[in-house]
């Protein structure tokens, strides 16, 4: 019954993080790290992982997050366009 509630333990605290929307507010990147993001983007897509060994200091989160900041509104209208002109 120990090893049970051990594993409780640790899924309730991991579980219990919280993404604070502080995080989400702004993502600051050199143009130089920007240009790389996008050209990265790409040649590879959503590979953020790929994407963030390239840049140091960078976590993959944090290029997805910046991506999404950035295209996220824009590549949905677009979406919902060519949705519209295909009906």
């Amino acid at each position: 019954m120990d090893k049970r509630h051990q594993k409780q333990d640790k899924t309730s605290s991991c579980c219990s993080e919280e993404v604070s929307s502080i995080e989400w507010e702004f993502i600051n990147m050199s143009e130089q790290e920007e240009d790389l993001v996008y050209r990265m983007y790409k040649l590879v897509g959503d590979r953020w992982g790929l994407i963030a060994g390239r840049i140091p200091g960078r976590k993959a989160e944090e290029i997805e997050r910046f991506w999404i900041m950035r295209h996220g509104e824009e590549f949905a209208n677009w979406r919902r366009e060519l949705e519209r002109k295909e009906i």
